[in-house]
């Protein structure tokens, strides 16, 4: 296995960087019940190409751009075969000393190589500061929220009459609209609202932004207590400004939390510090070693000014984990000075109880590469990552929509967002470079990430030629069917259209007139791009990755949605059964009203854009949300603008994330719906509603007919 592992990291560039697998693939591969008897070694090894191989997608792979890195080296897989070997679980420093004790050592060499302040280590004098390793940054997030909400309900008790329950009813927490969706996540496991601030043109997080909202929800008897402030962003690795939020946070006595997931690596290098000024505003700092520093996932390093917030948070200690030591306080000479430091007890740093050996994979690869050794490692990805920016600058089909800034570069060609998805799909098909998209303000955005150590500027010439030529082709194509349908005769394409079902063509005129400015802008670029037609390629904008502002949510009840244009086509055509493509398909002036709005489709946020919405949308069950959807869209319905409710409402819709079941026949008799005797607002009737299985999205059968709808 080790002579496999080295060889299959030496010859990677070889193997197709995304695989070509259906989902269920491995089911034909593998039988469907465990082996009675042991096999032997050589017949599982045999395996690992036959059935794990053609399903992974490498993330090692000079071709693999996509995401962030994943990155490894031989000193960390080492490290981790090791401790696997130990096997100890490092709870308590009785549990294992050299667990618990490396880890503090680690963790401050690693503070001191990115320039942290003091006050987060483990060896400053009189501190209670220090550093601990996470699986992930989602769960550095979590943990100082809930360290936060901890410390601001104790303040708050402190000085009021007020149960935890109200406390926590009205805590609020900030960040950006560009943060990572594990803020929004944190938020709804905490129990606490969040509100997405916008982003300033850099796609940065202003402190005048932060201020208004916090004079706001104050006023609205909110009371404020955590900001994520984020160093890199997903979307485009852009940076909050720390100079401005952290006086902000200080003065009201608000946790600011610093996501630095990508980013934090790269301020090994003293040039790239200028992106951590104001860091010494911050609680607590977080980022992913796992991501460019080569040492294998999972390790996640945060540290915290007061380890003391944790512990009041997450201290359960029963008997059977106490030891002799327990609470013991060691006096340390470092560099000649004496300090204080608690016996570091790491399960209340954390969620979980048990913890890995991380550490030892860490200082393997701090040990092995030195300081200079990794510092080189990520000023390569960087100067990788300008040689493609300058490719693409060079090609005016193309534009990149923010600052490149460390490894990461977006771009998209320039046009509607579908052309931009087209390309997309039509790279990641080839398998020959994989990359994954993001929402800028509205735009739809290609992410390519210097991902793996062993990428070179030939790698990157060799990907830039794949995604011009890719992008010729979706061009061509696009062109080449423009062509085929100026040749159908207008009063042929009329009648198609009613057939169908189509709507006006002057109603269709308008939308081309208020969705085409994009389009005509890449024409005049590319001497005829078409006005093509966009066909499915629209979906993706509303389940963009980034969340948009200005959105609310309320973590006490994750399961709410807004009701507006979308939610309100979707619920009518679920009722009709209307769910061809054409019907579906949102206008361009209806994605230019979404994009202005700044909006996000969420099955799991609500977002109010008014106190008479925020009182309309109460607290309740996802379930419960939909059938008031579907309420709102009848005719009959008792809502604002709608006639009095119907007798026979949906309330035996059942719903689940991979299969919606809209199911009627239950309420009549031999299957059949009755229409309701009453006559609705203008005499129009209810229609009959078809029994409709949804599986695997918005694809779907007719049980009655069989009919399939797509889309």
């Amino acid at each position: 296995m080790v002579d496999y592992i080295a060889d299959y990291l030496q010859n990677i560039r070889k193997r197709r960087v995304f695989p070509d697998v259906s989902p269920g693939y491995m089911r034909a591969l593998v039988p469907e019940s465990a082996p009675e008897h042991g096999e032997y070694w050589e017949d599982i090894f045999k395996d690992v190409e036959r059935v794990i191989m053609p399903g992974i997608t490498h993330w090692q792979s000079p071709k693999m751009h996509a995401y962030f890195p994943a990155l490894n080296s031989f000193p960390s897989l080492l490290g981790d075969m090791l401790a696997d070997a130990i096997g100890c679980l490092g709870f308590t420093w009785a549990s294992s000393p050299a667990c618990t004790e490396l880890e503090t050592i680690v963790m401050d060499w690693l503070g001191k190589m990115i320039g942290l302040p003091s006050d987060f280590l483990h060896s400053k004098e009189q501190t209670l500061g220090g550093g601990v390793i996470q699986t992930t940054a989602s769960d550095c997030t979590f943990v100082t929220l809930l360290g936060a909400r901890a410390e601001m309900i104790r303040k708050v008790k402190a000085t009021t009459n007020m149960e935890d329950a109200e406390i926590n009813a009205r805590l609020i927490s900030y960040c950006s609209d560009q943060a990572h969706s594990s803020v929004e996540k944190a938020c709804l496991i905490g129990l606490v609202k969040l509100r997405f601030l916008p982003s300033d043109e850099k796609l940065s997080l202003r402190g005048e932004t932060l201020r208004e909202a916090i004079e706001k929800d104050r006023e609205e008897g909110l009371i404020p207590f955590y900001l994520c402030a984020t160093l890199g962003t997903t979307g485009a690795c852009a940076y909050d400004n720390l100079k401005e939020l952290g006086p902000i946070c200080a003065e009201e006595g608000i946790w600011m939390h610093i996501d630095a997931a990508y980013a934090g690596s790269a301020f090994i290098c003293p040039e790239f510090r200028k992106y951590m000024a104001g860091v010494e505003h911050a609680q607590s700092f977080a980022f992913n070693p796992s991501k460019w520093l080569m040492v294998h996932f999972d390790c996640s390093a945060m540290w915290v000014k007061n380890s003391g917030a944790l512990h009041r948070t997450f201290n359960v200690d029963p008997l059977y984990l106490k030891h002799d030591n327990s609470g013991l306080i060691l006096l340390l000479q470092v560099t000649g000075h004496w300090s204080l430091l608690f016996c570091v007890v790491h399960q209340h740093w954390q969620i979980a109880l048990s913890r890995r050996f991380r550490a030892i994979k860490l200082w393997f690869v701090i040990r092995s590469f030195g300081v200079e050794g990794l510092q080189n490692h990520i000023r390569k990805g960087v100067e990788l990552a300008k040689r493609f920016e300058s490719l693409v600058q060079q090609d005016d089909r193309f534009e990149i929509p923010a600052d490149r800034t460390l490894g990461f570069v977006v771009f998209r060609l320039k046009g509607d967002n579908e052309l931009t998805e087209l390309l997309l799909k039509r790279l990641n098909s080839t398998g020959r470079v994989h990359m994954v998209p993001a929402s800028l303000k509205g735009r739809y955005i290609i992410r390519f990430t210097v991902t793996s150590q062993y990428t070179t500027p030939g790698d990157i010439e060799e990907d830039w030629n794949v995604i011009r030529r890719t992008a010729d082709q979706v061009i061509e194509d696009l062109v080449k069917e423009e062509q085929e349908e100026e040749e159908i005769p207008v009063e042929e394409e009329e009648e198609e259209e009613e057939a169908e079902g189509a709507p006006s063509t002057r109603r269709e005129e308008e939308e081309d007139e208020e969705g085409g400015e994009a389009t005509r802008h890449a024409k005049s670029t590319l001497q005829r791009l078409p006005s093509f037609k966009k066909k499915d390629y629209g979906i993706s904008l509303i389940l963009s990755n980034v969340p948009m502002s200005p959105k609310v949510i309320n973590g006490s009840f994750a399961a709410l949605f807004e009701n507006f244009d979308i939610s309100e086509m979707l619920a009518r055509h679920f009722r009709t059964g209307d769910l061809s493509s054409r019907a579906l398909r949102l206008s361009p002036r209806k994605r230019g009203k979404l994009r202005d709005q700044n909006k996000q489709l969420s099955l799991d946020t609500s977002f109010f854009a008014s106190k008479r919405q925020a009182s309309r949308f109460k607290q309740s069950s996802l379930d419960s949300k939909i059938d008031d959807i579907l309420e709102v869209s009848s005719v009959d319905s008792d809502y604002p603008g709608n006639g009095r409710r119907g007798a026979d409402s949906p309330d035996d819709l059942d719903f689940d994330l991979n299969a919606v079941k809209i199911d009627n026949e239950a309420d009549s008799p031999g299957g059949a719906v009755e229409e309701d005797d009453e006559p609705a607002r203008g005499d129009a009737k209810r229609e009959r509603t078809q029994s409709v299985t949804f599986v695997n999205g918005m694809h779907g059968v007719c049980k009655h007919c069989g009919r399939s709808f797509e889309d």
